[in-house]
């Protein structure tokens, strides 16, 4: 786990000065606090706005109070795009991680059930009859040809189907 925690630090320690400014940014925006503080700015804005005997800089239907908040939601949703972007390449990353892991994995169970296979037929042991696929090594272009499949096309909106069960 720490080294999944490293690696996770040394990607946002590559990142430029700039991508860390609006991943900060995007991250602030999407709190209750920020919620809280449009709120109160807004509100505040049109109530200085409207109060009778004030002096209104921008009276109703406040004209440069939209456009500041349309320009705020431009740039916000920009900076939450290059956020998501980011959380994409990490994830992208993990995922490469974790399949290379269970790759390994699965290369080991093989080899480690080829090794009791053998010591069960060096010692003559039991009438079991070990299922002969578990000791021979996957076909990981036939799984990922399996999961394709499986999976729905992406231009078209539909549940991904039940996987087949195999006995």
């Amino acid at each position: 786990m720490l080294a999944v925690a490293e690696m996770e630090r040394a990607t946002r320690a590559q990142q430029s000065a700039g991508e860390r400014w609006v991943c900060r940014i995007a991250a602030a925006s999407g709190t209750v606090g920020f919620l809280w503080l449009q709120l109160i700015v807004t509100a505040g804005w049109i109530a200085f706005n409207s109060w009778p005997g004030w002096p209104h800089v921008d009276p109703f239907p406040y004209i440069f109070l939209t456009l500041v908040l349309s320009i705020e939601a431009i740039f916000l949703s920009i900076f939450i795009l290059i956020s998501q972007n980011e959380e994409t390449r990490l994830t992208e990353r993990r995922n490469a991680l974790d399949l290379q892991i269970n790759l390994l994995a699965e290369q080991e169970s093989t080899a480690t059930l080829r090794l009791v296979q053998r010591l069960a037929d060096h010692f003559q042991l039991g009438p079991d009859v070990p299922d002969p696929a578990l000791a021979t090594d996957t076909d990981i272009e036939h799984v990922a040809g399996m999961v394709d499949e499986a999976l729905p096309d992406p231009r078209v909106s539909s549940p991904m189907p039940p996987p087949p069960i195999r006995s």
